[in-house]
């Protein structure tokens, strides 16, 4: 096995985004703004009440408003076939099975949807229709102490508990141990685009334009759900405004496909912020456990990390917080484990790093408090416990250079000159300290087809069934394409968004680049093998195809991961409780960057997500009523402006691996895992006082300068 540096083309060099000039001039259109012809309007009644059934639909007086078409509930809608297991390996998301009962399992529940000729009649009726309940007690209380919490389910390629070695004795023989509990609260993925979807019938083919992360993914949804072939469903979802795992199948998609089935007629459904809270996922909140036991030298012996997460009483979702471990560090007694209790609200979701994103909280803020027990620097402490194979799965690294992150970002952020001794620096008012974290985030590559076409005029076509959820995926396409081809991206038109196109990998696992460029890689190289030199091209074309499953079914078995260090300096005012960031820098093990403009942009974006995630971002729900408090964007904080600081982003040069495939990792999610440990474990570094639940807020800091423990 060799290793060396790639050569330089189009990939490596910054590229403004191919679709940039339309995105601002509003040439770009998005799912809610592509015209149809007869297009009617949809909009979603959801519950008022948290647990109970649906007893009447009163919509006589509805119907008889102006504009009105149809009025659907449980009591009229056509069967839908929900006995299936998704794309992803489980059951279809709940909220799918519309209108195929009484029940109402949460607070937002949809019971109803009103069409009309336009949106706004769509909207006064719905908010006019009359819907009564029987309502039943519920129970919306999340705690760590829950007596109907139960071991989670495994899930693909996360089994919910993984054990070696006998923790308590390898704990008892440890000179340093920490057993600390850890929280974080119900998040949200709000994208700037809402979510939307347009369905027309015709005939006897489903084609529907929404906002998705994979028209495949919906595709196929929509086909089990209304017992149709996959080929007699088309779904395009050119331009994406964002999505953040919440962007697969969800209650518009089937209302608007519903609708329109029985309106025979363009139907169109459009959520609002408010109906985001409940109908397309969140992060659960968490309860981490972690015990860490170490020799005096911080070589550690025991890791467990037990994890408690939200899940609905109509389907489990695992939100995989204790998954960092199995990746980051070995011990002889190594355990991970996760729970979950069912409560009456909607079912979670995937939500940018699901898993590592609240894990890694935990079990950096437990690294820290272990490495100041035992005197250690907490850099030296994490390269005195790097493994050399996967600590669970025991598999080699396809690359891992942890290590050099922290080297790397230690001497430009200023870290040996820092004084470990917390409390001690200030700058007026202003407590100031500094805190690191490691980042890791699975770099997996999925099986997906491409179709490369040489044009007559000298240009090539890209189709592939990509989604470019605002990550800039469309050009790193093109410029991938245009190396592969030996030609400028000017000469590259790349279409994406079709599920016409063949299946592809889904925007989401920091896997969708990667998966397409293998696949794009592939089917220009069988199309210059197609193109004979000096010869003409015909008026049609020509075209390769390409298809990567049996490509990445022969590589062999390793681990493979994006790493990354991240590092914060805080300023804590104890006075008002006021915690600014006042800078940041990660530096991370990425593989080949494909285009550095957006790279950037992708991990900028996710630490300022980290921000927002240790000193803001909290959703709260009322107990007495069972719904939030503030379903929207100004009761529900997250970073503005003002509260980002000068964020710096860099990554290690690339170096490959001829054995295993191009070195082309996600960016996507690593740059939030760490963030908000870092600026954890600076607020402590400034005040001495630890803070183990997030958000960090101005009254959890005063409550702590009256007495919260020191540590």
């Amino acid at each position: 096995m060799t290793s060396t540096a790639l050569p330089r083309g189009a990939v490596g060099a910054a590229h403004s985004r191919v679709e940039g000039r339309d995105k601002v001039t509003g040439a770009a259109r998005y799912a809610a703004e592509i015209p149809f012809v007869h297009l009617a309007h949809g909009w979603l009644v959801l519950s008022t009440v948290t647990r109970g059934r649906v007893v009447a639909v009163e919509s006589g007086a509805v119907l008889a408003m102006p504009g009105v078409l149809t009025v659907l509930h449980h009591g009229n809608a056509p069967a839908l076939h929900t006995d299936y297991i998704s794309f992803l390996g489980v059951p279809p998301d709940p909220t799918a099975a519309l209108f195929q009962h009484d029940r109402v399992p949460h607070a937002g529940w949809p019971v109803a949807l009103v069409v009309a000729e336009t949106s706004e009649q769509a909207r006064e009726a719905a908010e006019s229709l009359v819907v009564r309940y029987a309502e039943e007690p519920h129970d919306v209380a999340f705690s760590p102490d829950r007596p109907d919490a139960v071991t989670a389910a495994d899930v693909p390629h996360a089994p919910a508990v993984t054990e070696k070695g006998d923790m308590e004795r390898e704990l008892a023989r440890s000179a340093a141990v920490v057993d600390a509990e850890y929280s974080t609260p119900e998040e949200h993925h709000h994208s700037m685009e809402p979510h939307a979807a347009t369905a027309r019938w015709e005939g006897g083919r489903l084609d529907m334009v929404d906002s998705n992360q994979g028209t495949g993914w919906v595709q196929g949804e929509l086909a089990n759900l209304f017992a149709l072939d996959p080929a007699s469903v088309r779904v395009r979802s050119e331009h994406i405004g964002g999505g953040f795992g919440s962007k697969g199948l969800r209650a518009h998609q089937v209302a608007a496909a519903m609708a329109a089935a029985h309106l025979g007629r363009p139907v169109r459904v459009v959520l609002t912020r408010r109906q985001m809270f409940t109908l397309v996922g969140y992060r659960s909140p968490t309860v981490q456990r972690v015990r860490l036991g170490a020799d005096a030298d911080g070589r550690l012996r025991a890791l467990e990390h037990q994890a408690l997460n939200m899940t609905s009483t109509t389907a489990q979702f695992l939100e995989p917080s204790a998954t960092p471990g199995r990746t980051l560090y070995d011990a002889p007694a190594h355990r991970t484990a996760h729970r979950v209790v069912a409560l009456d609200v909607p079912t979670p979701t995937f939500m940018r790093a699901p898993g590592e994103a609240p894990g890694s909280f935990a079990l950096e803020c437990a690294l820290d408090e272990l490495a100041q027990k035992c005197g250690i620097d907490p850099i030296v402490l994490r390269a005195r416990n790097e493994p050399e194979r996967g600590p669970v799965s025991g598999l080699p690294f396809a690359g891992r250079r942890l290590t050099e992150c922290f080297e790397v970002g230690a001497a430009r952020f200023g870290w040996t000159d820092r004084d470990p001794r917390p409390g001690v620096r200030r700058d007026g008012r202003w407590l100031l300290g500094t805190g690191t974290a490691a980042a890791s985030f699975h770099a997996g590559t999925m099986p997906s087809t491409a179709a490369v076409t040489a044009e007559a005029d000298g240009g090539f076509t890209v189709r592939i069934a990509a989604a470019d959820i605002g990550t800039g995926a469309r050009t790193a396409l093109t410029l991938i394409a245009a190396d592969a081809l030996d030609t400028s991206p000017e000469r590259v038109r790349v279409l994406i968004g079709d599920s016409d196109f063949g299946p592809a990998m889904v925007a989401g696992g920091s896997a969708g680049t990667s998966s397409w460029a293998l696949a794009v890689t592939a089917a220009a190289a069988e199309l210059r093998l197609l193109l004979a030199p000096g010869a003409d091209v015909p008026p049609q074309g020509i075209t390769a195809r390409s298809n990567t499953a049996d490509a990445l079914a022969a590589l062999p078995q390793r681990e493979r991961h994006s790493f990354g260090s991240q590092f914060a300096e805080v300023a804590v005012d104890t006075a008002t409780g006021e915690v600014r960031v006042r800078r940041m820098l990660g530096i991370f093990d990425a593989g080949r960057i494909v285009n550095p403009l957006t790279a950037r942009s992708q991990f900028v974006g996710g630490m300022t997500w980290g921000i927002s995630m240790a000193l803001h971002e909290e959703a709260v729900r009322d107990m007495a009523s069972g719904a939030h408090v503030g379903a929207d964007l100004a009761g529900y904080h997250y970073a503005a402006h003002a509260d980002v600081p000068h964020i710096e982003a860099d990554w290690l040069p690339e170096v490959r691996d001829e054995d295993d495939v191009p070195t082309l990792k996600g960016i996507g999610e690593v740059g939030i895992v760490g963030a908000a440990a870092a600026i954890a474990n600076a607020v402590h570094h400034a005040t001495g006082v630890r803070h183990r639940s997030l958000p960090i807020r101005p009254d959890r800091v005063l409550t702590a300068g009256r007495g919260a423990e020191r540590a």
